[in-house]
Parts: structure tokens; C-alpha cells; sequence
């Protein structure tokens, strides 16, 4: 396996947002920093940026937490795949989704961004949709709250609780989409209707 994966965590730099919603991708992309084994350290395409395998003799990653405001990760995603030429394909991109249930996990090629900023700018940047996407579920907020203010709030006392097990299962599908590609992910994580 000579392909190397780049994996972009999403989320607003500074230890202000670190715990928000919106920063649920960059949470992610701890959790695989932990697994591969090493610390981030800056690149020159304005991100922070780990290297190495996802488990032993696995897909060699770039993980990276883009150093930019979410809206516009473009510029530092294309960046990062064009240092080290990786071809759309192989760009997976970790987010919160509003349009899916908290503790949901989802993958997709390509697609719409869903009135999501950041992925429309990344999309804009490798002037394509499709790249990959494992869309962190984060649920809708409730009564007339704005989204935007939603997103930019950190997880209810009782989100917190399962927190860590959503951070893990989008970790784990992180793993299982660059490993064995993205019907077989999705045959695991998209719940069979009835």
C-alpha cells in the first residue's frame, strides 16, 4: 500500500471552539493521532499535520486539524494535497453534520455540502465534490435557535457523556473506509433499514 490517505479534521482554531460542536471533526482527528502514535506539528499549508499508518502495515495517512476558521478550510485541505499528491480521491474529509441524529455516523463520496461552509469552500479549493466525507452527526438544534450558534456551542452535559464513543466510532470508520473502502464502511455504519 504506497497510496497515501489524507484526512482533514474540521473546526475553528483555539482552545475557545475546541469543545464546540463544530470542532467535532478535530476531535476525531485526535483520537486517530493517538492511534497511529506521534504529536502534530505545523506545516507550511497553514495546518497541523501527523504522519504515519493506520495500524500495523496499514494505509500510510497525513492526518490534519486545519489551522484556518472553518469556512475556509479550502485553502490549507488543497494545500496539503497537493505537497504531498494526493489525488481527490484519497481526501477524506471529517465533520459535524446537523442533518443526521448526535451519535450518528455517516460516509459519502462527493454530493451537495449541505449548506456547510467549510465543505463548500474545500470543494471550491480541489475544484471538485468528490472527495470523501465522514459526516459526524451532531443533530438539529432545537426550537428557533440559530444553526450557526448551535454549531458554535460546546455538547450539552448529557452529549458529553457519549461523546467519547462517537469520537471513536468516527475514528473507527476513518479506519475502516481508508482500509477497505467505502461500500464496506458504509455496510457497517449505515444501519440496514427495516
Amino acid at each position: 500500500m504506497t497510496e497515501t490517505w489524507l484526512i482533514a479534521g474540521l473546526g475553528n482554531p483555539g482552545p475557545g471552539y475546541s469543545r464546540n460542536r463544530h470542532n467535532v471533526g478535530q476531535m476525531v482527528l485526535d483520537e486517530l493521532a493517538a492511534r497511529v502514535g506521534g504529536s502534530f506539528k505545523t506545516h507550511k499549508a497553514r495546518a497541523q499535520i501527523l504522519e504515519g499508518r493506520l495500524g500495523p502495515g496499514g494505509p500510510r495517512v497525513v492526518l490534519a486539524k486545519p489551522l484556518s476558521y472553518m469556512n475556509v478550510s479550502g485553502g490549507p485541505v488543497s494545500g496539503l494535497a497537493t505537497f504531498y499528491s494526493v489525488d481527490p480521491a484519497h481526501v477524506v474529509v471529517v465533520h459535524d453534520e446537523i442533518d443526521i441524529p448526535f451519535n450518528t455516523v455517516k460516509l459519502k463520496l462527493g454530493g451537495g455540502e449541505g449548506g456547510h461552509n467549510g465543505l463548500r469552500d474545500i470543494s471550491k479549493a480541489l475544484a471538485t465534490k468528490d472527495y470523501l466525507r465522514v459526516r459526524v452527526g451532531v443533530g438539529r438544534p432545537q426550537g428557533r435557535m440559530d444553526t450557526a450558534d448551535y454549531v458554535l456551542r460546546d455538547f450539552s452535559t448529557t452529549e458529553k457523556k457519549d461523546l467519547p464513543f462517537l469520537v471513536d466510532e468516527a475514528a473507527d470508520a476513518v479506519e475502516l473506509l481508508v482500509r477497505d473502502g467505502l461500500t464496506v464502511a458504509q455496510q457497517k455504519f449505515h444501519p440496514a433499514k427495516a
